[in-house]
């Protein structure tokens, strides 16, 4: 068994539990030296009615993760993680990430931000975070914010 990691998986979503999950990563990618894989997953099923409306939504939620991400790569940079990945996906983020991305990528760590749902929302639509550490193959790092919800 290895202790250290290679491939370390952070999903990104622009909500402040993502942002404080990636600060975390770029120090566990400079410990390890290990390749810094940031994604975003576009949830088209939030949008798929709005868009038979408005066919700009996609496109709006493309260029934000792209943005988003632009900017993580290059924080990660400055904080001297040599090797950053940047992946843009669409589908359902809690099983593409665990599932199709974690695969592309090889991923020996997932870090994720904990939910800021309530319980009855968790019960309804259910935790990204949860279905990620029930459904990877690999180590899940949940990371959590300062304030307590």
């Amino acid at each position: 068994m290895t202790l250290s990691y290679n491939h370390i998986l952070v999903a990104v979503d622009g909500s402040k539990e993502a942002e404080w999950a990636f600060k975390k990563s770029i120090d566990i990618a400079r410990r390890n030296n290990a390749t810094l894989n940031l994604a975003n997953v576009i949830d088209t099923r939030s949008f798929a009615a709005i868009e038979a409306y408005d066919r700009s939504i996609a496109d709006r939620a493309l260029s934000f993760a792209e943005e988003l991400l632009g900017d993580y790569k290059k924080q990660a940079e400055a904080a001297g993680v040599s090797k950053v990945n940047v992946i843009v996906d669409y589908g359902s983020p809690k099983t593409m990430i665990a599932r199709d991305v974690a695969k592309k990528v090889e991923a020996d760590l997932i870090i994720c931000g904990a939910t800021g749902l309530s319980t009855v929302e968790r019960f309804l639509i259910g935790s990204v975070s949860g279905h990620i550490v029930r459904a990877a193959k690999c180590d899940v790092l949940v990371v959590r914010t300062d304030e307590i919800n």
